[in-house]
């Protein structure tokens, strides 16, 4: 007897075993999981709009709202702004600081897409002693009026969304009536924690300001040297970098960094983690283009197996006096 199966036998049996999940399954519910598996593929856009620096010169509210149109109309899932939405109330006194509240909230009241905003130094009230005319008691002083006008009950927080972690950090420490970057001991901390509890397979997105890393912060303006070696100063760039960097490496789940602060692109991958810096909304402050670079965002596609696509869009804005 014959052990063989013949050609029509083994196109039914074939048949059979892709026919047999779907078994006992309605049409609808067919088309269910079709639906769900072809949204579990699709990506999740995020846009990154960092250094908005909204005021009322140079008709910086128009450029804003140009961005934001611009930006919506890319239809994200989420846009994370990268620090710097306000020019500038590090050093205002309390009259500039309402006038630039009140040139945020026009520019967010027609934005109708998820927003995370990330703390710039440009978003702290009054820390520059010398200049401010906001006493330090005030219940807004400091970073408080960044995380009333962000609607945020603090600058460093998480968000799992589309299959990632988003991690928002707060770079900007007070030095003096300056600043630099880096994390202060509780929110070092907690970063190490949120990394470990973080599932494994999940990938991760950590922003900041002030850059982790980034090739920009070196090459911006003319870098102070010393002898034979180029100094980053600790206001371009996070001063525990290498720390950062060695705890997100070691957890094996960062594959991504993105920042903003010195309004310039770069790319830099190390170590299997991407650090992105995505230039400007206001380019040169509203003036026009820095070294180049033009006004824009940057647009990414993830993927939950952790890769990405991402480009720098420009909305066609043109400075004006």
């Amino acid at each position: 007897m014959s052990t063989s199966i013949d050609r029509r036998g083994a196109l039914a049996a074939t048949a059979g075993l892709v026919l047999a999940p779907l078994v006992g399954r309605s049409r609808a519910q067919t088309e269910a999981a079709t639906i769900h598996d072809a949204a579990a593929a699709k990506p999740f856009r995020l846009i990154h709009m960092t250094d908005i620096h909204v005021q009322p010169e140079r008709h910086a509210e128009r450029g804003a709202a140009m961005a934001w149109a611009r930006a919506q109309e890319l239809k994200p899932d989420l846009v994370i702004t990268g620090g710097d939405s306000v020019m500038d109330v590090f050093d205002a006194k309390r009259d500039r600081a309402t006038l630039l509240r009140g040139c945020f909230e026009r520019m967010m009241k027609d934005v109708s897409v998820p927003v995370l905003h990330t703390l710039g130094n440009h978003d702290i009230l009054g820390w520059n002693r010398s200049r401010t005319d906001v006493p330090t008691d005030a219940a807004d002083w400091g970073k408080a009026w960044a995380c009333e006008l962000f609607a945020q009950q603090r600058t460093w927080f998480s968000s799992d969304r589309g299959g990632w972690k988003f991690i928002m950090l707060d770079s900007v420490q007070p030095n003096g009536n300056g600043y630099q970057g880096f994390l202060d001991p509780e929110q070092r901390a907690w970063f190490e924690t949120e990394l470990k509890s973080t599932p494994d397979g999940m990938p991760v997105c950590v922003v900041s300001h002030i850059p982790i890393l980034a090739i920009t912060a070196i090459t911006y303006g003319k870098p102070p040297a010393r002898g034979a070696d180029t100094i980053v100063a600790g206001a371009e760039m996070h001063t525990d970098c290498a720390q950062l960097h060695e705890v997100m490496r070691a957890s094996g789940k960062v594959r991504l960094c993105l920042s903003g602060h010195v309004h310039l692109r770069d790319r830099c991958e190390t170590d299997g983690i991407t650090y992105i810096n995505d230039g400007a909304v206001c380019g040169s402050w509203w003036k026009g283009a820095l070294e180049g670079i033009p006004e824009g965002f940057g647009v990414l596609d993830l993927k939950p197996d952790g890769s990405f696509e991402h480009r720098y869009e420009t909305y066609g804005w043109t400075a004006q006096g």
